[in-house]
């Protein structure tokens, strides 16, 4: 009997493939056939990644980050049976209005989706006069209606719980000011009705060890389990190279989550294959979604890799608990309510 639960409908067809016979550090693994999208993937899109899965009819369906031709990057729809082989739509996602008039963003990337009730959420950055987030609405995966957005510029890295907390929506995100690095802390907001956005709370400062030291950013939707939400999110350090994006695990409070109760010093995922070391932005690995099944403990993780590349893993839920929490180390400020 596991000493933990995932609160969570069944998924049996979840992604899966058994451990590797040799695993050090960390209680997750690669994909043997990384990256599952590769360059070139759909016609006008040179690279996808950053993109997140759900699943939807017995299959799953996605919204992936297109990086056009052009450069422009815009949201794409996606299809698979297993979740490892991806169709992906020609076309880029239509959004209207609350009165179904065209509402394009000028540009959007590094989208999330999170069902919440009966409802299907999309939230991106977009170009608010400057960097924010977007978000948008379905039901269907036909209409995909534009909601407001939710904060100022400058913000990214925007990601809802899959369920309401003491009756309010909530939403993780990162906000910043104009500059790509300049501070990264992960924040906590209510809302009552996805409009109105308050009771901002501070939830993790950017650590002291080296992978997530210069900021971090939420990753994937949280996962609820009896111990909290599990988190899986990003850390980047800056090197005499450049940037390096890794794979960070947390535990936060399950009424209360802008308290930490548990976050692991060391990464889960970082930089070491060809197709996250080597691309349009080299080191990185960055977590936008999860599938997990309760029954079995099954966790498959979809992330980007190098900014060309979606890449999967996998892990058992047991084994990730207990290495967050026997590798934790929670701050001062990232365990009190984060209300000053």
């Amino acid at each position: 009997m596991s000493e933990y639960k995932i609160i969570a409908p069944p998924l049996p067809n979840v992604p899966w493939r058994e451990r590797p016979s040799r695993l050090a550090g960390a209680p997750v693994w690669r994909y043997e056939g990384n990256p599952i999208i590769g360059r070139n993937p759909a016609k006008g899109v040179a690279r996808i990644f950053n993109s997140a899965v759900v699943p939807y009819q017995g299959a799953f369906i996605g919204v992936f980050r297109g990086e056009q031709t052009n450069g422009i990057p815009c949201i794409y729809m996606g299809h698979s049976q297993e979740g490892i082989h991806w169709e992906i739509e020609e076309e880029k996602i239509f959004f209207v209005d609350e009165d179904g008039k065209p509402a394009m963003p000028a540009y959007a990337y590094d989208p999330r989706l999170v069902k919440v009730e009966d409802t299907y959420y999309i939230i991106w950055c977009q170009d608010f006069y400057g960097a924010a987030i977007g978000m948008a609405k379905t039901k269907d995966f036909r209409t995909f209606v534009r909601t407001e957005s939710p904060f100022l510029p400058f913000n990214r890295n925007a990601v809802l719980f899959p369920r309401k907390i003491n009756g309010n929506f909530v939403l993780l995100s990162r906000p910043s000011d104009s500059g790509h690095t300049p501070f990264g802390d992960i924040f906590l907001s209510e809302s009552p009705d996805m409009v109105y956005w308050g009771k901002h709370r501070h939830v993790m400062g950017r650590g002291g060890n080296w992978w997530e030291s210069l900021k971090i950013g939420g990753g994937a939707a949280p996962i609820e389990t009896s111990e909290g939400w599990l988190l899986f999110y990003h850390g980047v350090s800056g090197t005499c190279n450049g940037y390096v994006y890794s794979i960070g695990g947390a535990i936060l409070d399950l009424e209360n989550p802008s308290r930490v109760r548990y976050r692991c010093e060391t990464f889960l995922l970082t930089p070491e294959e060809w197709y996250e070391e080597r691309g349009f932005v080299p080191n990185v690995c960055f977590p936008c979604a999860t599938l997990h099944d309760p029954e079995s403990g099954k966790i498959a993780v979809y992330y980007g890799a190098a900014d060309s590349y979606v890449g999967l893993a996998f892990g058992k839920f047991d084994e990730i608990m207990d290495y967050i929490k026997a590798n934790s180390s929670v701050s001062e400020t990232d365990a009190e309510l984060g209300k000053r």
